[in-house]
């Protein structure tokens, strides 16, 4: 008895101590979703107590709290800080549940990422899909360093472009089913509204799909989540478009259970930084949702961004020592004003219709239907015009391009080294002009008073798509998350050229001017000899269907020192090619339904992450993904025939990683070290060739199958806050990204007479493996570095410099000229001539010069009554430095021989060609909100 009432008094003892012990705790939510915010540093001012909230948002301190009047202050990256007094008596508790935090409205991300997804990632050049426009959101200092200070130099995150990670908005998945990558501009300048953003990065689990290597990034545009309000911006830039404006009103949840968004912008201007590049893009976008009762609501979503843009032309290194890395061959001179011939048209409106049902206090089940529709354009010239004479095709015009290879110095120079007044004629027409002829395409098309021999067409793309998916969320305990999904995608997509334009004439006859027999010309045997006019469709003409039924599992469980998730995944994908023209190079297997395709996918991923002490933190994060290869590359020339890639396969894909973070109120540092390997790969171009298989020439598709990639490196991101005003910001990307295998090499072309005197049979030849194991990929700098400060006054304005250095960019490598067909010559033997010495020179991969550039922002805000004003300026490249952002050998010189004579001249005539970075640009943002 006496030990149990010891045992009992020691028990009240300790209550009555614990029940006298100071404590101050709370909780910390987002102020626009009210969802819990983790990792917000808490800090007692004037003493060195801090500690991190957790995944709920809340924190506590129960050793050493300071008696007396005391002011707590909250921070984190990415929201604005706030500070609270508090009066802190002995034995008593100071509870401050749900203080909120407010994000940045001035933090250089929330602004930069206007041009970032405009610009940047809505080109056309695979050098250009270099960043997830998704990385703005991220408040990990590395990933905003890449998205906001790597971009303009077409970096690359682990040199994986932008279809490795997903994008969703309100749950539905937006990556293109053709090549898998966003289509940025489908929601491009609708910024206010897309603020709303949740991320994850590499493998690390997600509540809305099982997402990539990249990973996901859901935009968030439910009406009753967004931050009630108006704001009107205008912003003016040298960039792509010169000029923007936006409004945009946010309701809230209004007292009839109703809330509404509704955003209008438009972006224009004549000319972007390049020559000609002329920009219009109209965006509007609505959201409607009712909150039917408490378990059950609906929101609908309308957005139509329409926009039309100029291309730029890449270009061979005399081109830009002739000119300036501003000049774009795509345009000329016409009634006084620029006109480019390269212009990309999109038109896709986005309807989402999404249902948000409480089963109850533990379980949600968010079901999504979405429908996308519309067109995709890309205008070209055409010159091969032609007239039946005799009943065969004769005529077309010559090459219009003001940069055809014939036209140059060193083309002159080449095949005419004994009058060298040829050479210098072209050195000084280009110089003088250089650029499109169109009056003396007119002329060309008037006089010859017959069909058209030049005309202006679009490559449309006319997709039609329905996504239905389901997405699941209940939590077991305070522990245990479990999310599982099920989705459907089904798209129509119709593929065809159009005639735009037939400057000045009103007919063209729609066949192949190169083909050898009358039957091969035919673009359509249905329709021999067809006679098109402006607004016909012509050349090419068919349909691709795909459907892909999907399903994901994946359990998320959280502890005080450890966190793991296990995920899962599987995909069923179907695509079938179905031609509406029969095309006479391929007559038995272009019209009509061809086979179905049918790929099975699945991946599985986990990883967890150990919380050593609130400063110190370990991640780890595998995965092992199979996926179907894109329809861009499945169909060797789908414009032609139904044929697909030899061997064609899932894609197989390994990546780990893993990371060490430091957290401090001062230093904030994330280290990750990672490995990804791409296998069983294709990837499918178009060129023209000399040299195949001796010395025939022929426009080929070439196709490579089974390639291996490795990806691996470090990133390391560190900021360090070492004044209330000063922050001091790093970051280094250090990674060797490059082929891992021999892939193996086809080449197809229309199976005329000089195609089989090269070999081909039935239009196809295989040239077995392509040496590339070794080589660099094109991916962008390998390696990149930052450093920079910034400093926030107390009085609301703001400024920051980085110093940002690149090395380790390379060519993209030409497949051909690094098989057998190197140097091999019609007989089947080795090149007499060939010398392994001088070969290897020749196939050594350029390496570009490594560069700097210095990049300047700021901003200021007022409060004036109710509004706030905002206003952000950034200078990108203050140095005005000149460098090469990405290029591409030129297969043209497809063997030994070709690329000798080619490269023996000071200036190639067929050099590569390459992608410049901007020179200084600026960006200027003035925002009112009420």
């Amino acid at each position: 008895m006496s030990k149990i009432s010891l045992i009992f008094l020691l028990g009240i003892f300790s209550m009555s101590l614990f029940a006298q012990q100071t404590l101050v705790k709370g909780s910390v939510k987002d102020a626009l979703s009210f969802e819990p915010v983790e990792g917000v540093t808490i800090t007692i001012e004037e003493t060195d107590l801090y500690l991190l909230t957790d995944a709920n948002g809340e924190f506590l301190f129960n050793k050493n709290v300071p008696l007396g009047e005391q002011i707590l202050r909250i921070s984190k990256t990415g929201y604005i800080s706030k500070r609270f007094p508090i009066v802190v008596n002995e034995g008593k508790t100071v509870n401050i549940t749900d203080m909120t935090l407010d994000r940045d409205a001035s933090d250089a991300g929330d602004l930069f990422v206007i041009t970032l997804s405009d610009d940047e990632l809505n080109d056309d050049t695979s050098g250009a899909d270099n960043i997830s426009g998704l990385l703005a959101s991220s408040l990990d200092v590395f990933q905003r360093t890449a998205a906001f200070e790597f971009s303009s130099s077409f970096f690359r995150v682990r040199g994986l472009d932008s279809k490795n990670g997903s994008i969703l908005i309100n749950g539905i998945e937006m990556n293109k089913v053709y090549n898998g990558r966003p289509q940025w501009s489908n929601w491009g300048g609708l910024n206010d509204v897309l603020r709303n953003q949740e991320l994850t990065s590499g493998l690390t689990p997600s509540n809305y799909n099982f997402g990539g290597v990249l990973g996901t990034t859901n935009i968030n545009v439910r009406a009753s989540e967004a931050r009630p309000g108006s704001r009107i911006t205008y912003s003016s830039s040298n960039r792509s478009y010169t000029n923007r404006i936006m409004g945009t009103y946010i309701s809230g949840l209004l007292k009839n259970n109703w809330a509404y968004m509704v955003s209008v912008g438009r972006r224009w201007g004549n000319e972007g930084y390049q020559d000609a590049t002329s920009y219009s893009s109209n965006s509007f976008f609505t959201s409607v949702e009712k909150k039917i009762n408490d378990k059950h609501s609906l929101n609908l979503t309308a957005i139509y961004t329409p926009n039309r843009r100029g291309k730029s032309s890449p270009n061979t290194q005399e081109i830009y020592d002739l000119k300036d890395i501003k000049y774009n061959e795509y345009w000329g001179w016409q009634d006084g004003e620029k006109r480019n011939s390269r212009i990309k048209e999109v038109n896709e409106p986005i309807i989402m219709l999404n249902h948000y049902w409480e089963l109850n206090n533990k379980m949600k089940l968010n079901t999504n239907v979405g429908y996308q529709f519309g067109k995709l354009g890309n205008s070209r010239l055409d010159y091969n015009g032609t007239d039946l004479i005799d009943g065969f095709p004769q005529g077309g015009g010559a090459n219009p391009s003001p940069t055809y290879y014939q036209k140059l110095p060193s083309y002159a120079e080449r095949n005419f080294p004994d009058d060298l007044g040829n050479a210098y004629k072209a050195l000084k027409a280009f110089e003088n002009d250089g650029q499109i002829d169109w009056n003396a395409m007119y002329r060309a098309n008037i006089g010859n008073g017959k069909n058209a021999i030049y005309a202006l067409y679009e490559d449309r793309v006319d997709d039609r798509q329905i996504t239905v998916n389901s997405i699941l969320t209940e939590e077991i305990n305070d522990n245990i998350i479990l999310n599982a999904g099920i989705n459907y995608k089904s798209l129509k997509s119709e593929n065809f050229a159009q005639v735009i334009d037939l400057l000045g004439a009103s007919t063209y006859l729609d066949i192949d001017g190169f083909a050898t027999t009358i039957d091969e010309a035919q673009n359509d045997l249905l329709n021999p000899n067809r006679i098109v006019g402006e607004g016909d469709k012509f050349k090419y003409h068919y349909n691709i269907f795909a459907n892909e039924l999907s399903a994901y599992a994946q359990a998320q469980f959280s502890y005080k020192k450890i966190d793991f998730y296990v995920s899962g995944s599987v995909k069923n994908t179907t695509y079938q090619r179905e031609g509406i023209y029969q095309n006479g190079g391929f007559p038995d297997s272009s019209l009509d339904k061809g086979n179905e395709l049918i790929f099975t996918g699945y991946g599985a991923k986990s990883g967890f992450t150990y919380k050593l002490t609130g400063k110190h933190v370990f991640d780890f994060n595998a995965g092992y993904i199979l996926r179907a290869p894109s329809i861009q590359n499945t169909f060797s020339n789908s414009r032609e025939n139904h044929n697909i890639v030899p061997n064609v396969s899932e894609e197989n894909i390994t990546s780990v990683d893993a990371s060490y973070v430091f957290r401090s109120p001062i230093v904030k540092a994330k280290l990750t070290g990672y490995y990804t390997k791409i296998s069983d790969a294709s990837e499918i171009s178009f060129f023209f060739a000399d040299g195949i298989g001796g010395d025939n020439t022929a426009f080929v598709q070439e196709i490579l199958q089974g390639i291996d990639k490795k990806h691996f490196g470090a990133e390391l991101g560190i900021e360090a806050q070492v004044t209330p005003t000063i922050k001091l910001k790093g970051a280094a990307a250090v990674g060797q990204f490059t082929y891992d295998n021999n892939p193996n090499l086809f080449l197809s072309t229309e199976p005329d007479d000089e195609a089989i005197a090269a070999g081909f049979v039935d239009g196809f030849k295989d040239f077995g493996q392509s040496k590339l194991k070794g080589y660099k990929l094109a991916s962008g700098p390998q390696s990149a570095y930052s450093v920079g400060f910034e400093y926030r006054d107390p009085d609301y304005w703001w400024f920051g410099a980085t110093a940002n250095f690149f090395a380790n960019t390379y060519v993209d490598v030409s497949p051909l000229t690094r098989s057998t067909n190197f140097n091999t010559d019609f007989d089947g033997n080795v090149f007499n001539d060939y010398d392994e010495d001088l070969a290897r020179e020749l196939l050594k991969q350029e390496r570009f010069d490594d560069y700097m550039s210095v990049n300047l922002i700021g901003g200021k805000s007022w409060k004036i009554g109710k509004y706030y004003v905002g206003f952000f300026a950034s200078i990108n490249n203050l140095l005005d430095e000149i460098y090469k952002t990405g290029g591409f050998e030129q297969g043209r010189n497809a063997n030994y021989r070709e690329l000798r004579d080619d490269k023996a001249l000071d200036t190639p005539v067929f050099g590569s060609k390459y992608w410049y970075g901007r020179g200084t640009t600026y960006f200027l943002n003035l925002n009112v909100r009420f």
